[in-house]
């Protein structure tokens, strides 16, 4: 097998070794773990967006913190609610706002785009930060995590980190096949056509406006998807998380993978959750891990000026070597 088959099956190799994680760690790790692939369905969303579409959005932790405040706000208070219904509405709401905030913010361009993006975010942060909504600047509490019942039989228990691990696991996966049929049909290479010349696919009759509605009405809804899980998490929302800081942390890990590729936005997830985690700890780097932000910042720029495909650049080569000739040739 040449290494160009080998890496078409690395990602479902990944997969698998995920989901056989649980059976060695069930504490911390797992629980990072789980943050990570949370993130790289947010990821995924925005390089939708970016990467696919051409529109650097500023504000899309919108969608992320709304779905998260829809829980809360859905959930009672030291009760339960159903896991399958409350995940529909919140992407649903998240999906609806994408849909109104789309026909607005897609008749600007350029920096117009990024500025409307990050002002609909800052609205919303406002809105649950300056009112009682969503409980001020404080946040709300999520007591209890959402229930996966069949009648009075209860399916899978989300209490339990390995199992909750494993439906994060297989949403992200579902995500990431989902993202790629699309980007694979026909919608998917008009969004890459409107790209790359958005005038000429308007003079070939493409209804440019409505592909990229579609596309960020998509983006928001798999945000809210993100946002949601989170929210289960942490049990917890406050308003830092429809915040520019998330914004643009994302935005990070999209150029950290590479933007266009879906695996590169894992990849970026990855690098940037995990690297976090090692330049924050302060048993390893003592009083500058309160400064991990800089050293972030300067492993970010590094990787923009020396691998501008970012990391997942790294894999395109590796498939693009050709195979050494024979020394018969």
């Amino acid at each position: 097998m040449n290494a160009s088959r080998l890496a078409n099956y690395l990602p479902y190799l990944a997969v698998g070794l995920l989901a056989l994680f649980p059976l060695v760690d069930t504490s911390f790790y797992l629980q990072l773990l789980t943050k990570v692939l949370i993130m790289a369905i947010f990821a995924m969303s925005l390089d939708l967006l970016v990467g696919y579409t051409g529109l650097v959005s500023f504000g899309h932790a919108a969608y992320f913190g709304l779905a998260g405040y829809a829980l809360a706000l859905m959930a009672p208070k030291y009760e339960t609610v159903s896991l399958w219904w409350s995940l529909p509405a919140s992407i649903g709401v998240c999906a609806l706002f994408a849909l109104f905030t789309g026909m607005l913010v897609l008749r600007t361009r350029g920096i117009y785009f990024i500025m409307v993006t990050l002002a609909f975010a800052q609205m919303l942060f406002f809105i649950f930060h300056d009112t009682k909504l969503g409980g001020g600047s404080d946040g709300v509490y999520i007591y209890a995590k959402p229930v996966m019942k069949l009648g009075e039989i209860d399916l899978v228990n989300l209490e339990k980190l390995e199992n909750f691990y494993w439906l994060v696991l297989v949403l992200a996966a579902g995500s990431y096949l989902l993202l790629r049929r699309i980007l694979g049909s026909s919608f998917g290479r008009a969004l890459l056509g409107i790209k790359v010349n958005e005038h000429r696919m308007r003079a070939l009759g493409f209804p440019v406006f409505k592909y990229q509605l579609a596309s960020f009405t998509l983006a928001g809804s798999l945000a809210g998807l993100a946002g949601y899980m989170a929210a289960v998490q942490y049990g917890f929302v406050n308003p830092e998380i429809l915040s520019w800081h998330q914004s643009g942390a994302v935005l990070m890990m999209v150029i950290l993978g590479g933007m266009g590729t879906l695996y590169g936005a894992v990849v970026g997830a990855f690098a940037f959750v995990i690297l976090q985690e090692v330049l924050s700890n302060q048993a390893w780097f003592g009083i500058a891990a309160k400064h991990w932000q800089l050293a972030m910042g300067i492993f970010i720029m590094l990787v923009a000026l020396y691998m501008p495909q970012g990391l997942a650049g790294l894999a395109r080569k590796f498939r693009a070597k050709p195979a050494p000739e024979s020394a018969d040739e």
